[in-house]
């Protein structure tokens, strides 16, 4: 019932069409319990000697059987069409909330996902919302207002037989609340399967070219195979529990229906009984046990709605440990001085990533860090940005407590340039001018050719209009590292973090881009991550970090004269060229 409670808000929106599609379900079922009436009514007649005021009377309830077909047709199609359009918009809405919900979860969020189950989540699961609000609400008023009309008008025909016919609804009830404990866990277990088989198919197709190039189709057609066929079992337990309550269910109704013919039969033999009411409760018994049967696909796609709404409102749910605080204010005329004051972080509890780190650089100066792969450079810019939140200490810009700005304006002041460069499915121009899009040509080939790949883009047959594929699958590592350093620039953010910025185009083109970061030097704030000491010799200050602590800290001279670790590491890369 929380699970329900909490989906109905979600739909109250459009509680106009479910209005409509309440009133005219109601309607359908009034005019499904007034047609046996009539037929009835007419087999009365018969029964006594069609004269000619009988052949007008038959005539008018022609007449009126045919009004309520039509009607019939009409209800039908209001109560549908509304239903599924109301709850398809609400499939749409939940789609969009909870991407929106994970577009604005932390990273660490998503440390233990799969991009395909989330997928899957935001998909598949949203998705059977549509049998719960389209075809199971609707069905269920239908039924039980069809169940308790019948029942009044059997009760009228005959109370002793009416109430026969009740007999096996307890039976009914209570196999589909045992139904309904078994077979949830099923389903959840199988959509939690689909969720799997998604997120290995997204993997797989993301790493085709490795798949391919190690000769491992076979292996990894056999990995999927199995994914596939675990969703295929589990749905399979799910539908062979429903596979037994079905047939129960119809023979505990058959079981009332033989009662009703044959205790029918006896009245009927002992004159309690007319043929127009035998005739009557006969009609009115089918519609009496159709809701009844109907229970079983309502729960079974009940138990399948809740269970993919459990894995949606997994993520609603889920708390946003990041975010705005209350009187968070806007970072406005940003001068770009980031101050690290004893700051300490750790992605797994016990085991630290970054202890005790402190440092300033001011405005318009260059900040390098240096050091192993995996000891926490990455991170100190990511806490920047505040993806993450530090275990210990304070980080400032412009000696404002970064937690104390709002998000948005936060990360409006940063532009980032990751060695992993990630370009949309769009054209060159919308890539350069993501941050931007207000952005000229002009303004975005000028900050093309300040990452030295204007020449290049306009030597495509397409110019700024080539398409640059998935993640940017056309375009060569270092072309794709160019049109992310155009990208940064574009958006005159006061601070720039380069990370690995030049990991992936040769010599040559890394003096130039070299060159580029170099103009931008006083006029913003950079932090670059490097492993090529040559592109960060100039920087103002390089933090050499080890073990998630700053061991070193100096100029370029400054350190080589140190004869520490950044001099050693220097002299490995001088005898290397």
């Amino acid at each position: 019932m929380k699970m329900l409670w909490k989906l109905s808000r979600e739909a109250i929106r459009y509680k106009g069409l479910y209005m409509l599609a309440i009133f005219a379900t109601l309607s359908l079922t009034l005019v499904n319990l007034a047609a046996p009436k009539v037929l009835s009514a007419m087999t009365g007649i018969v029964e006594k000697g069609v004269d000619e005021a009988g052949l007008a009377a038959i005539r008018n309830l022609t007449l009126i059987l045919i009004g309520l077909y039509l009607a019939r047709i009409l209800f039908r199609f209001l109560s549908n069409y509304m239903a599924h359009k109301a709850a398809w918009y609400l499939v749409g809405d939940l789609r969009t909330k909870t991407y929106d919900k994970l577009e604005r979860m932390h990273l660490g969020f998503f440390h233990d996902k799969q991009t395909g189950d989330l997928m899957s989540r935001i998909v598949n699961d949203t998705r059977d919302f549509e049998l719960l609000y389209a075809h199971m609400i609707p069905e269920s008023i239908t039924n039980i207002v069809t169940f308790l009309g019948v029942l009044i008008i059997l009760l009228t025909i005959n109370t002793r037989l009416a109430l026969l016919t009740c007999a096996p609804i307890p039976l009914i009830m209570i196999s589909g609340l045992i139904f309904a404990k078994k077979v949830r866990p099923f389903f959840r277990v199988s959509q939690a399967k689909m969720g799997e088989l998604n997120g290995k198919l997204q993997d797989n197709l993301s790493g085709i070219h490795e798949i391919q190039s190690f000769g491992r189709e076979e292996y990894e057609t056999g990995r999927v195979n199995e994914k596939n066929f675990d969703h295929v079992r589990a749905m399979l337990k799910a539908l062979k529990i429903s596979a037994i309550f079905h047939p129960t269910v119809e023979f505990i109704s058959s079981i009332g229906t033989i009662l009703v013919v044959g205790f029918g039969g006896y009245l009927a033999y002992r004159d309690g009984l007319n043929v127009e009411d035998i005739v009557a409760f006969l009609l009115y018994l089918s519609l009496f046990y159709q809701p009844v049967t109907g229970l079983a696909n309502l729960v079974e796609n009940m138990q399948q709605s809740l269970a993919g709404a459990e894995r949606v409102m997994m993520i609603l749910d889920a708390p946003c440990e990041i975010q705005d605080r209350e009187n968070a204010a806007d970072m406005e005329n940003c001068d770009g001085e980031i101050t690290f004051d004893h700051v300490s972080f750790s992605y797994i509890e016990g085991t630290p990533v970054l202890e005790d780190v402190s440092f300033t650089c001011r405005p318009g100066e260059m900040l390098a860090l240096v050091g192993p792969t995996g000891v926490g450079k990455t991170t100190i810019t990511q806490l920047i940005s505040r993806f993450y939140e530090p275990n210990e200490g304070t980080i400032r810009i412009d000696q404002k407590d970064i937690r104390d700005v709002t998000i948005e304006s936060l990360r409006r002041n940063i532009s980032i340039v990751l060695q992993d460069t990630f370009l949309f499915n769009g054209t060159i121009a919308e890539n350069i001018s993501y941050a931007r899009p207000e952005a000229t040509m002009e303004e975005i080939r000028e900050a093309a050719r300040a990452a030295n790949i204007d020449n290049e883009i306009m030597a495509m047959p397409d110019g700024y209009e080539t398409r640059t594929g998935e993640r940017g699958i056309k375009l060569s590592g270092g072309q794709k590292q160019r049109i992310a350093i155009a990208r940064a620039i574009l958006r005159r953010s006061p601070i720039i973090v380069l990370d690995e910025a030049t990991a992936a185009v040769d010599v040559e083109t890394e003096q130039q881009i070299r060159n580029a970061i170099n103009n931008l030097a006083g006029k913003r704030t950079i932090i670059a991550i490097a492993h090529r000491l040559s592109t960060i010799r100039t920087a103002d200050q390089i933090l050499v970090i080890e073990k998630g602590r700053v061991k070193e800290r100096g100029t370029h001279e400054e350190l080589l004269k140190l004869g520490g670790t950044y001099a050693h590491m220097n002299d490995i890369q001088t005898n290397d060229a």
